[in-house]
């Protein structure tokens, strides 16, 4: 059972049901248009090069916002302040974004919503400017870096439980319980992570916990 007492907390439905054999084979190929959405709006540009006769032209495109992160470090560092509006952004892109991974990892055979819940529950406080510290944002992804080695490794073991898991529900329909576990455990353990180093929701540092 995960710390009910951290600002931060995600469960995703165990699919105690036979998952579609033909949906879990096609899955990498079936996310591409989901994951273009989730590019387009999770930032990054595009550059198109023509060419007229002896010139070239160059225009650059972009794409989205992405979560942000700067702009929060500056209002926190010279106002104490962090806008609903940004919080709102940044959860909102974060569920999309878990619900996308949650696919992939083949938690769960549904298409991933835009906009709805689904089987992905993901809460984050509401963050109080007043109250966060004014200068740990700037040290924050810093303090993280134990963290960020712990979970490379489990990223690691996850791709392989995620394979095992493949293999297991073309065969049976059904994604073992403790890999299923494993996979959402370290999806927790990034969320709060994230919400610690870049989402700057909370000065409490994570647990070195998949619970």
């Amino acid at each position: 059972m995960q710390s009910p007492d951290f600002p931060a907390r995600l469960d995703i439905d165990y699919p105690d049901r036979q998952l579609s054999r033909v949906s879990t084979f096609f899955r990498i190929f079936a996310a591409i248009p989901i994951l273009i959405i989730l590019g387009s709006v999770d930032g990054g540009s595009h550059t198109v090069t023509t060419h007229a006769g002896s010139q070239t032209s160059t225009t650059t495109f972009a794409a989205g916002g992405g979560i942000l992160v700067l702009p929060i470090v500056m209002m926190l560092l010279f106002r104490r302040k962090y806008p609903g509006w940004w919080f709102n952004w940044n959860l909102e892109l974060t569920r999309f974004s878990t619900r996308v991974s949650a696919y992939l990892a083949l938690l769960d055979d549904a298409y991933p919503s835009t906009d709805e819940e689904q089987s992905v529950h993901l809460a984050i406080d509401t963050p109080d400017g007043a109250v966060l510290s004014r200068w740990l944002p700037l040290v924050k992804w810093l303090l993280a870096i134990p963290h960020y080695i712990v979970l490379f490794f489990l990223g690691i073991a996850a791709f392989f439980v995620v394979v095992f898991a493949w293999f297991a529900i073309l065969f049976t329909g059904r994604y073992p319980r403790g890999a299923f576990g494993f996979v959402v455990g370290v999806f927790r353990w990034g969320l709060r992570v994230g919400c610690y180093a870049f989402l700057l929701t909370t000065d409490r540092y994570p647990p070195f916990s998949l619970d």
